[in-house]
Order: C-alpha cells, then sequence, then structure tokens
C-alpha cells in the first residue's frame, strides 16, 4: 500500500447533551469528498479518541467508511495502553472497513517505555493486526516517543508501513526518512508548522489538524512542493503558521471546532471534560483566520 499526500485527522463532532454527532460528521466528509484529500484519520488526537468507547470508536470507523468516497484511504486510530486492546480493537476496525491501523503509543507508564518495549510492542501488534500499521509519535500528549533507531527496525517488518511524527521537529523527522530510507516506508508529519521542511526532505505528506479546516491550503502547499514551487509552498506555510497554533498548541480542539464552524464545516462541541472555546478567545480565533484570509 502506498501513502502519500494530505489527511485530515478528523474531528468528531458532539452534540450538547454528549452523544456524537453523526449528521455534522456526515457534512464533514461530504464536504471533504470533493477534494483531492488521500484519506481520513479517524478517531486520531483531533478526533478525541480518548473519550470514546471502544463501541463508539467501530461504530464510527464503519459510519466514515459508509460516507467516504471510495478513492479515500480510511485510517482507523486504534492504539490503546495495553498490547491486547490494541489488537482487538484494530481488528475490529479492519472488519469495519478500515483500510490502515494509526497506532499511538503507549504512555502512561512512562519511565518504562523504552526502546524495546517500543519495539515488541509494534511488533507484536504487526504480527497480529488484520491491516497494515502506523506507528504515531505525539509526545506533547503522551511525553514519549518513537526514537529513529526504533523507528529503522520496525520499517523492515512487512505490515508496518509507516508513522505519524507530531513532535513538530523537522530534524528528527528528517532523521525517521533517514532510518528507514531503504524500506517501503511513509512517514508523515502530524504538526502543519512544519509540512513545507518535511516534505522538502522527502515526507510522504501530512496528516494534519489543520487539514479540517483549510484542506485546500494543505493541498496547495503539497502540490507546490511537489511542483517544486518553493516560493509558493513557503508564503503559503508562512501564512497557516498562526492558524495552526492557534488551534492546536494555543486554543486546542475547543479552537478548531470553533474555527471549522466559522468557516463552513461542522465543528459540534467538545466532549467533557473539554469545554467549548470560551467568548474571548473565540474573537481572538476569528481575528486570527481573518489576518491569515481563511474569513
Amino acid at each position: 500500500m502506498k501513502l502519500t499526500g494530505i489527511m485530515p485527522p478528523l474531528v468528531t463532532p458532539f452534540n450538547a447533551d454528549g452523544s456524537i454527532a453523526y449528521d455534522l460528521l456526515r457534512a464533514n466528509i461530504l464536504k471533504y469528498n470533493s477534494l483531492s484529500l488521500s484519506g481520513y484519520v479517524v478517531l486520531g488526537s483531533s478526533g478525541e479518541f480518548v473519550y470514546l468507547t471502544e463501541d463508539e470508536k467501530v461504530k464510527v470507523f464503519g459510519f466514515v467508511k459508509e460516507n467516504a468516497a471510495s478513492d479515500k484511504l480510511l485510517v482507523a486510530g486504534t492504539g490503546c495502553e495495553s498490547l491486547v486492546d490494541t489488537v482487538r480493537l484494530t481488528n475490529r476496525a479492519a472488519d469495519a472497513g478500515a483500510d490502515v491501523a494509526l497506532v499511538i503509543t503507549p504512555n502512561f507508564f512512562k519511565n518504562a517505555m523504552t526502546e524495546e518495549v517500543f519495539y515488541h510492542y509494534y511488533l507484536e501488534v504487526a504480527e497480529q493486526s488484520k491491516i497494515p500499521v502506523l506507528l504515531y509519535s505525539v509526545p506533547v500528549n503522551t511525553a514519549v516517543e518513537i526514537k529513529p533507531a526504533v523507528v529503522a527496525r520496525l520499517a523492515a517488518h512487512p505490515n508496518i508501513i509507516g508513522m505519524k511524527d507530531s513532535a513538530g521537529n523537522v530534524a528528527q523527522i528528517g532523521e525517521h526518512i533517514l532510518a528507514a530510507r531503504n524500506q517501503d516506508f511513509a512517514v508523515f508529519t502530524g504538526s502543519a508548522n512544519v509540512l513545507f521542511p518535511a516534505l522538502a526532505l522527502g515526507a510522504a505528506g501530512g496528516i494534519l489538524a489543520l487539514a479540517n479546516i483549510a484542506p485546500e491550503v494543505c493541498l496547495e502547499i503539497d502540490a507546490a512542493v511537489r511542483a517544486g514551487d518553493i516560493v509558493k509552498a513557503r508564503e503559503l506555510q508562512l501564512r497557516m503558521i498562526s492558524v495552526n497554533l492557534a488551534i492546536t498548541a494555543r486554543f486546542g480542539v475547543a479552537g478548531m471546532k470553533k474555527a471549522m464552524n466559522l468557516l463552513g464545516y461542522q465543528g459540534g462541541v467538545p466532549r467533557k471534560p473539554l469545554l467549548p472555546l470560551a467568548a474571548d478567545k473565540e474573537e481572538q480565533l476569528r481575528d486570527i483566520l481573518v489576518r491569515a484570509n481563511l474569513i
């Protein structure tokens, strides 16, 4: 399976009572279907995966599969803290129509999460999974990360086909690309702030929160780099940095959902304990979107 291009990690819209707003999720997917996105990542960090039950997750996987265009890959976030739970959810996702599993690093026992632990964990997931596996490193949330030496070892496994690196460290992305360059292994950046430099280094693409609210711009950056139009790619990248920071580090999931609402998508509200964006922060967010020519 050849992975490339831009994929949004879909938000999970919720109703005011905390239930999943499937009608809003469908509306977003139908809009995204008309774009040249490579696929959809379902229940990554932007999808608030930690707040869904296992049965809810499986239902969402199947729902996205039913509504996604036939040319879009479905990448399912199936990582759990234990190996047994990860394998079970991964194979349930496969049965629901997922093409690839995105498996976040286990992290609760941080001090025990050594290189050998990660190596054996992902090896066993890959051996037992019905579908190919993407490694997922997001240290801002987990406080642990997969090192290039481990990536190099895991890339040799035929059922481990790539990774999403959300650290936002360009040098480390380069290390991952270099470590796995002799394998058929796709490295994706999970940070839109480094999309341009990551692509220039040879990243396969981006799995980007920004692609939920500005998918066309993300696609333009990707296309410009591949066409060698460095000036255009650089200018688009610079214009999006403040926007991406706003919907990730600054205002988080609540900010991303509010930005979707402001830009014609359906964010719904976050699931508790997360709260909707406060009114004063909404005005700040709107100003950022205006300055970036998105509104």
